[in-house]
């Protein structure tokens, strides 16, 4: 059964981001397929808005115009990947709640687990980091909005629960614990999932909950969007350059796409603190996550389906044709998503779209039906016609059913027809007579 990974670690579902190490404000350019490295040492100590300068994101996607409208207040998002370290200066405040799924982390979900154990938190700052007490720091795109760490473990034999079932545990515990959004930053490597996936993520859209997947990273393996990014009702996001352009080593394709965001030179703040510069669409999906937040704080009488509809309606094509399998509906613009108008949708409903999909591919098996419980007693047969009932001898001389039937109604009819032959006969005789007499 394939099972949940890191970005490099054994095969089966993953994390979909890898991170470099960037203690000082100085950016290390990232190579692909490079997990965590070296520690600056001699580089000069940053500035304290220095990492803040390096989040391009926030000004080329329209974030920081969204926030003249809403930062996210009010709106709580579930960060459903290794745990979330809650201490970092940068999330003061922000974790509001958590859960362990793994029987490996703590209660609360905030001590990083599994492989790659760095990536929740990553992903947390970069959704709803509040920056530092100083004014500088990591601010994330929805800085307002409240986070849930839900802890999973992947690659470890330790976990109380196979990969497949901590998602599903995860997503459940998620939506009875007030998530208006989901952040799954994994891949499970396959176009399919299990069946617990199917009522898990049912369970979420029936609550109106909004669910938002990487689509994963070709760079790492993954040259297709797998699942939960296959799930018809998710948000997908694919992820995209600096230059606005696909992002090919960071960023896998599919028709489920949604839309796309940033997914390269993207900062976010380790456990226990310290930056770390990473790529892929792990990161590009808090991105979305954070601006689904912004839509649901701006326009909370929206629906589920209503605020998909707004981030992709808004999307910007940037000079390609959309939907396509690698941009999905182009790429996401914050500024618009929270004040442009957009006609409401009449498209089908996250779960209207996943029921669907369950009734075509998850045909019951028909139930058998009752058996019918066969006698013991052997049939038997008879040895002979059964004799004619015996007739009242004071009726004898009246007709019986059986008589009418076999004796007097054939009877009637032939004598009947032998009558008509006659006169026929007769009457045929009579007429050549008088031909003759004629002649």
């Amino acid at each position: 059964m394939p099972g949940l990974r890191s970005a490099f670690g054994p095969a089966g579902t993953r994390v979909t981001g890898a991170w470099r190490r960037i203690l000082t404000g100085i950016a290390i350019t990232l190579a692909a397929a490079v997990a965590v490295v070296g520690v600056v040492g001699d580089a000069p100590v940053a500035r304290a808005d220095q990492v803040r300068d390096l989040e391009y994101w926030l000004n080329d996607y329209g974030f920081s115009q969204a926030w003249n409208t809403t930062k996210g207040k009010g709106v709580t998002v579930a960060v459903i990947d290794t745990g979330v370290d809650g201490s970092i200066a940068e999330l003061n405040g922000a974790v509001v709640g958590g859960t362990d799924v793994s029987g490996v982390g703590s209660s609360n979900g905030q001590t990083p687990v599994g492989d790659d154990n760095e990536h929740g938190t990553l992903v947390a700052s970069l959704l709803a980091g509040r920056g530092t007490p100083t004014g500088g720091g990591l601010i994330g795109v929805a800085p307002e909005a409240s986070i849930l760490a839900v802890s999973v473990a992947f690659g470890t034999s330790d976990a109380a629960l196979s990969n497949d079932d901590q998602i599903a545990a995860g997503i459940r515990w998620a939506v009875d614990n007030g998530a208006d959004v989901i952040n799954m930053s994994l891949t499970r490597n396959t176009l399919d999932w299990p069946t617990s996936w199917d009522d898990a993520f049912l369970y979420a859209f029936e609550h109106d909950v909004v669910v938002v997947a990487a689509a994963g990273n070709r760079g790492s393996g993954t040259t297709e969007v797998g699942a939960p990014a296959t799930i018809p009702g998710v948000l997908t996001v694919a992820g995209v350059d600096q230059s606005k352009e696909a992002s090919f080593d960071a960023s896998s394709q599919g028709i489920t796409i949604a839309v796309a965001a940033p997914s390269e030179k993207l900062v976010g703040v380790a456990p226990g603190g310290g930056y770390m510069e990473w790529y892929g669409t792990s990161a590009a999906a808090p991105i979305v996550s954070g601006l689904v937040a912004l839509v649901r704080s701006a326009y909370p009488k929206l629906d589920a389906a209503e605020v998909i509809n707004r981030v992709i309606e808004t999307a910007n094509p940037n000079g390609h044709t959309v939907p396509s399998p690698i941009y999905g509906n182009g790429l996401i613009d914050a500024a618009a998503a929270v004040s442009a108008y957009v006609p409401k949708s009449a498209s089908a409903t996250p779960t209207e779209l996943l029921q669907e999909w369950i009734t075509l591919h998850r045909r019951a098996d028909t139930a058998p039906l009752t058996p019918t419980t066969p006698s013991t007693a052997a049939p038997t047969v008879p040895d002979a016609d059964p004799p004619l009932p015996q007739q009242n001898a004071a009726a004898g001389w009246l007709p019986t059913p059986l008589t009418l039937t076999y004796v007097s109604v054939p009877l009637a009819l032939l004598v009947g027809f032998g009558i008509l032959v006659t006169l026929f006969g007769i009457g045929a005789t009579r007429h050549f007579k008088r031909i003759r007499s004629k002649l």
